[in-house]
């Protein structure tokens, strides 16, 4: 019978806490490469240097890690479906974001799910869930109004892949990949200050989204930057289709302090308000400068030609997909935005104030 002197065994000491599993993380951290580097290292994948495969084989060992073949099967089953959610798919802006990430994912063989969620939040996640049934890849989200950090962060949390697009919601887990709408209609504006005009109106935006608040401040910041009061201009928010461009040009005509140019927060509601301002007698450009965002096919073929921001979506839409593939790929990517510079293109609809600031009157 051996002799029990009554000590413990020795227990080895591994860098985490008592009771964790050890993971590719661990290795990942400790080389400072990505988890997918370590997993295609360990299957002696030629797609990783033959050092590299060494220096992980051999980390693995020194902290005990066991690659578990059958465990890394199931994690690499692919649903190989990406869902996608935008507030308006009828937005030519959003179908031009959706054409460049839908042949990003196509190319890696995604099938795609679409939910134009309309800025309801609970339509939103019934379709998140509807995800979460059919086990998606990962999914590209246009966040609604009122979409909280906490919902995205539990989506995060469980290892589900999600990149925002256009909209960011402080405090999340992901990444976003959207354009610099504050330095966009500040630039717009600056641009109408030096034609002459001095009552700049704001048109448009849901303040409860990223984008509304953005755009708005920069047209706020150009405005005093020029010794110009904001308080003082015409501000109508919650405004986003050509129908309520229609819809806000009897409140502009209505206003005790008539603007001279207005900074509209899309094209949409830009061309919504030339049609209604042509109709009432008002010439858009000569009688009231219009400016419009995002650019979209054919605002250069109207008349006058629309002034406007392009934001780039088929930039966005490509740097999304790619931002999610890298995640569903097992690379851990900064949830810092991805920041894209608009570029302002400055037609015909913009120019300096006109004389003819009233309606025309029927003889």
């Amino acid at each position: 019978m051996s002799e029990d002197n009554g000590s413990p065994p020795s227990q080895p000491e591994f860098p985490q806490k008592p009771g964790k599993r050890l993971t590719l993380g661990h290795i990942a951290d400790q080389l400072g490469i990505s988890t997918a580097t370590v997993s295609l290292a360990l299957r002696d994948s030629p797609l990783v240097a033959e050092e590299t495969r060494a220096k992980v084989k051999q980390t693995a060992e020194e902290i005990g890690y066991i690659y578990n073949r059958s465990a890394a099967s199931l994690r690499t089953a692919r649903s190989q479906i990406v869902g996608v959610a935008v507030h308006d798919i009828l937005n030519p802006y959003f179908a031009e974001v959706f054409s460049a990430l839908e042949d990003v994912l196509e190319e890696q063989g995604q099938m795609i799910f679409i939910c134009n969620h309309r800025d309801d939040v609970k339509r939103q996640r019934a379709f998140v869930n509807t995800l979460l049934q059919h086990r998606a890849d990962g999914l590209i989200l246009c966040p609604s109004v009122g979409t909280s950090a906490e919902e995205i962060n539990r989506l995060v949390d469980q290892g589900i892949p999600v990149t925002l697009v256009a909209r960011e919601v402080p405090g999340v887990w992901a990444p976003c990949v959207r354009g610099d709408d504050l330095a966009g209609t500040y630039q717009i504006t600056k641009h109408l200050i030096k034609q002459g005009h001095k009552d700049i109106a704001m048109v448009g935006g849901r303040r409860g989204s990223s984008t509304g608040r953005y755009r708005n401040a920069g047209w706020r910041k150009a405005l005093e930057e020029a010794g110009i009061d904001p308080a003082d201009q015409l501000d109508l928010p919650e405004l986003m289709t050509q129908a309520d461009g229609r819809a806000a040009v009897p409140k502009i005509l209505e206003a005790k302090k008539r603007p001279t140019a207005i900074v509209g927060f899309n094209d949409l509601v830009a061309l919504g308000m030339m049609t209604t301002f042509r109709r009432a007698g008002i010439e858009p450009g000569p009688d009231m400068a219009i400016t419009g965002y995002d650019d979209i096919d054919g605002a250069d073929a109207r008349t006058p030609a629309l002034t406007t921001v392009s934001a780039q979506p088929d930039k966005i839409g490509r740097l999304a997909a790619l931002t999610l593939l890298r995640q569903i790929a097992g690379d851990r990517v900064p949830n810092t935005p991805i920041v894209i510079e608009p570029e302002v293109r400055i037609r015909e609809s913009s120019p300096p104030p006109g004389v003819r600031l009233a309606p025309k009157l029927a003889e």
